[in-house]
């Protein structure tokens, strides 16, 4: 019997020094790829592997961090709460379908859409994170220094104030802006006015697109893109509401779980929503002040990094839990008992 013991931890060491080596060699692998290969020639767009190179490294990621999520939801020895990782992995699995129809309206149709179908997963995957990790900081009692409170309410303005000076002032896809008026000079004529981007883009029909776009365009693309342009701006702002909750319900998990057993995994989980926010206010600061813009920058490797971190801190989880000694589980469950 004692032998026996003895060696489970042993076992139970090899997988997940394994599992962990494997995501940080897949985020080292993911910032060389958009170190080299991100900076295009000027004038011309980057190449269609990269595109796919891209969306390869995130995919991979977040359905490694899916799954290895939804296993510690789905194991009963897990101490944290399987609510709080079901949470999760849903929401990281929600995001890979996301990315599965935004990278066929980008990378297979050529287009730039302002909402598509995949914002509803991503949208998914925005509140069923938010869940798990307040269900996260709801397990724990929050006792916090004064000097905590400050970092929190400090991390939390910063925050907002950054998600509002790329916000506004939004754009609600309502009716365009009064003309204004015209000089002489504007209204002569000349044989080498180039039209700007945003007359190309109002005088672009569906059938102009069409023709630019690598594949032929079915008509019910351009019809559901055409109805859910309008939904554009009120989209972006509940992304914005989305991204500061995560970065506040990031910053309390990292002060709750400071110290102890469980510091290690949840200081990974904390680091995936910095990381989270980061992508997200980039992509917000890119698409609205640099003209023609192609995603696959180098700070969209945070995005990358956002599901390498929610694996390693699920890897942490299910390797402390196991470990923990069965008289020490029962202890922990007796504590939530008398807590609830």
């Amino acid at each position: 019997m004692s032998s026996t013991t003895d060696k489970s931890p042993t076992k139970s060491l090899l997988p997940t020094q394994v599992l962990v080596l494997g995501c940080a060699i897949l985020g080292v692998a993911a910032l060389l790829f958009y170190l080299l290969f991100s900076i295009s020639i000027p004038g011309e767009g980057r190449p269609f592997w990269y595109g796919i190179g891209t969306l390869a490294f995130e995919q991979i990621a977040f359905v490694l961090a899916a799954w290895l999520c939804l296993r510690n939801g789905l194991s009963s020895q897990i101490v944290s709460g399987r609510s709080v990782w079901l949470g999760i992995g849903l929401g990281l699995l929600s995001y890979f379908i996301g990315n599965i129809f935004f990278s066929f309206w980008e990378l297979y149709w050529g287009l730039d859409p302002a909402v598509s179908p995949g914002d509803l997963f991503y949208l998914i995957c925005y509140v069923c994170l938010s869940v798990g990790m307040i269900l996260a900081v709801k397990s724990r009692r929050l006792n916090l220094e004064w000097w905590q409170w400050a970092t929190t309410a400090g991390i939390a303005l910063a925050g907002i104030a950054l998600a509002a000076w790329l916000s506004l002032p939004l754009d609600w896809g309502g009716a365009d802006a009064p003309p204004e008026p015209e000089t002489a000079a504007e209204v002569a004529p000349s044989a080498e006015a180039i039209p700007t981007q945003g007359e190309a883009q109002a005088e672009a029909t569906p059938e102009a697109i069409e023709e630019e776009s690598p594949r032929p365009v079915p008509g019910w693309v351009m019809a559901m893109e055409e109805g859910l342009e309008p939904y554009s701006g009120i989209l972006g702002l509940v992304y914005v509401v989305l991204d500061v909750a995560l970065l506040i319900v990031a910053t309390l998990l990292l002060l709750a779980f400071w110290g102890g057993r469980f510091s290690q995994s949840w200081r990974m989980i904390a680091a995936a929503a910095f990381s989270l926010y980061i992508a997200d206010m980039w992509f917000k600061y890119a698409d609205k002040n640099i003209p023609n813009y192609e995603s696959g920058d180098l700070l969209e490797v945070f995005w990358v990094f956002t599901g390498v971190f929610f694996a390693i801190g699920a890897v942490l989880e299910y390797d402390v839990s196991t470990r923990q000694p069965p008289r020490e589980r029962v202890r922990d469950r007796r504590r939530k008992r008398t807590k609830s």
